[in-house]
């Protein structure tokens, strides 16, 4: 692995990339960002295909190394800069839940907010990933009432994850917002690092979306 530390991040304004380019702020990274321009298609031609065949962001360049896939990134950014001390260690007893938490939001979360966003029935039980919508936000839910954050009282790469995750379901309407996740998502989102990402990504989404207007 290349020593220095420098990460590039393919970013679009407000959507998924957001939680990784908050991430890089909590961990105080070293970046620089090539923006795709999602309402031209940048993320849809060529230039783009060849880091990501699917064309979605983020995805990550450390030196050789690239990384897609938004929890994959944030496992390898968390234990990059472990000084952040926003990842478990391989020796500490929450490491598995540490993991547990980040692979159920791909898992689990992300298919059945779908179903949801797209008035879809889930599989039957038995073949469903998540079961059932309800039950699913519902064992989140329990977590977070037990402590303030899902590895008790510290912050993880983890959290924030599911804090914006959390922020865009409940602004669709997709994700309830029962006090218990409300006060969670008000505790991610308004850290600086989110704050200031999302006044940054207002202003791009602005210039793209002149840009594609022509004005």
């Amino acid at each position: 692995m290349t020593t220095d530390r420098t990460i590039t991040l393919f970013h679009s304004p407000q959507c998924r990339s957001v939680s990784a380019l908050t991430l890089l702020e909590e961990l105080g990274a070293p970046y620089q960002l090539k923006v795709l321009n999602m309402k031209a298609g940048e993320h849809r031609k060529a230039p783009y295909l060849a880091i990501n065949p699917l064309g979605k962001v983020p995805a990550i360049l450390h030196g050789d190394a690239l990384v897609t896939e938004q929890v994959a990134i944030f496992i390898y950014l968390a234990d990059l800069f472990p000084e952040a001390a926003l990842a478990p260690k391989l020796d500490d007893p929450r490491r598995g839940p540490y993991l547990r938490w980040l692979v159920y939001y791909a898992a689990c979360y992300e298919p059945a907010l779908v179903d949801k966003a797209m008035k879809r029935e889930p599989a039957p039980l038995a073949t469903s990933p998540y079961g059932d919508f309800d039950s699913m936000i519902g064992t989140l839910a329990e977590q977070l009432q037990a402590s303030p954050y899902l590895l008790g009282a510290t912050l993880s790469a983890a959290d924030i994850l599911w804090g914006i995750a959390l922020h865009w379901g409940m602004m669709f309407k997709l994700v309830p917002e029962t006090p218990v996740l409300l006060d969670y998502v008000g505790r991610i989102c308004s850290r600086p690092s989110f704050v200031g990402v999302n006044e940054r990504d207002i202003a791009l989404a602005a210039d793209h979306a002149a840009a594609v207007s022509g004005g």
